[in-house]
């Protein structure tokens, strides 16, 4: 896989054919911000408070280093990873990042074209551009899970799981860090929240539990202090309206586009959630539950307690908590404590193959790759997301064989020095 990978992109290279998309991750990260408006790499780009935590979770790579063996016959290599009972072809998963159109107008569609061109199993975001009904028709056979934030109705969590299993997902991952919004300085100082806008919320709008309820309530004309209607104000109504899927003039006229954003605003997360909560959607479903925003060894025990399948190790990308630990310093204590019990996946600081090495032999059955693949649609739509894929693939396949292993199984703690 790697050395193709590699013999590829060299030979375009001698008819003077760069890559498509930047490999390095800083020149990605680069070409990404000229596709973007200023709103949109802030999103997707900054983090909480003086980004503390996304530094950390770079910083924390750097504290192990990886110990390469030699005359271990690696010609033959196997990237493959079992979760669940299912064997996936790489460790890799496409983490739920929202608001997708933010960096491409095809946005979850073309990241779920590419996943199933690279055979790259996607979780669907719950605050996703396009509903997750449509997304499954493009995956094919693709395995998909559902990420749900949980709700302030209890009834549309119902709704939103039992569309997951009806779109074919083989898991809910329930993100716990994020029952309140991260004080993200970048988002602030533009005021300016994809949501307001009707952006991200086509799992609300698609949804008949959400629907029912947006048409029950009463509309609120008081949304907050009395504003003049200015021109900009105007440019956001007609840009809500134009996100609605009922039709820009409908939604326009009617009012309903705005009362969708009131009525998610008040709806979407549920500050009040405890560990007893998960007993309901354990109810719901009886696909697999993983708990994503797991860095504590205590929450990690309480999942296993509590019957869970698994965790995601993660701090959100440096997204909530500003200072926080990093998640690969979390990660050993925590596999350690439940890795023979729950599957642990990972996220939260991977640029390289290197990373998700150390990732693996720190415990992870597998990793999230967020900010790289959303880069690469930026860059480059549904290819600029292949080749990122192609390369993170590549990357890992030859980090593997050049410390020495034949088959992720024998990526272990002992591969590692601590510095």
């Amino acid at each position: 896989m790697g050395r193709e990978r590699q013999t590829e992109i060299y030979v375009r290279g001698i008819s003077a054919q760069a890559p498509r998309v930047p490999v390095d991750f800083a020149a990605l990260e680069a070409r990404a911000r000229e596709a973007m408006s200023p709103e949109a790499f802030a999103y997707v780009a900054g983090g909480a408070g003086m980004e503390r935590t996304m530094v950390a979770n770079r910083q924390g790579f750097e504290k192990w280093a990886i110990v390469p063996r030699m005359l271990r016959d690696v010609s033959v290599r196997d990237t493959s990873v079992e979760i669940f009972g299912t064997r996936y072809p790489s460790p890799y998963m496409l983490a739920p990042i929202g608001v997708l159109e933010m960096a491409h107008p095809e946005a979850d569609l073309a990241v779920a074209r590419a996943a199933r061109r690279e055979s790259v199993p996607m979780i669907f975001s719950n605050q996703a551009s396009v509903p997750m009904e449509e997304c499954a028709r493009e995956l094919g056979e693709t395995p998909r899970f559902f990420q749900l934030y949980w709700s302030v109705s209890n009834e549309l969590v119902k709704s939103l799981v039992a569309r997951a299993e009806k779109a074919g997902c083989e898991a809910i991952v329930v993100t716990l860090d994020t029952t309140l919004l991260g004080w993200r300085t970048r988002d602030l100082d533009l005021a300016y929240l994809p949501f307001l806008r009707g952006k991200g919320i086509a799992q609300y709008t698609s949804d008949p539990v959400f629907r029912r309820l947006l048409k029950e309530d009463e509309l609120d004309q008081e949304v907050g202090p009395e504003r003049k209607v200015n021109l900009a104000t105007i440019r956001v109504l007609m840009e809500l309206a134009g996100n609605y899927p009922d039709g820009f003039f409908k939604s326009l006229t009617s009012g309903e586009a705005l009362a969708a954003v009131r009525k998610f605003t008040g709806i979407y997360s549920r500050p009040s959630l405890t560990w007893e909560d998960l007993s309901f959607l354990r109810e719901c479903t009886d696909l697999p539950i993983v708990l994503k925003g797991i860095t504590a060894v205590e929450d990690a025990r309480l999942a296993k307690e509590h019957g869970m399948d698994g965790i995601v190790v993660s701090n959100h990308g440096g997204r909530q908590v500003d200072g926080a630990l990093s998640s690969i310093e979390a990660l050993p204590a925590i596999a350690e404590a439940v890795g023979e019990d729950l599957t642990i996946f990972f996220d939260s600081g991977i640029r390289t193959g290197a990373d998700v090495f150390k990732a693996l032999a720190l415990g992870a059955d597998a990793v999230l790759l967020g900010r790289p693949y959303v880069y690469g649609l930026a860059a480059g739509g549904e290819e600029g997301v292949v080749e990122v894929l192609r390369n993170f693939k590549a990357d890992f396949d030859l980090t593997m064989g050049l410390a020495g292993c034949r088959s992720v199984a024998e990526v272990k703690a002992s591969r590692l020095h601590a510095r």
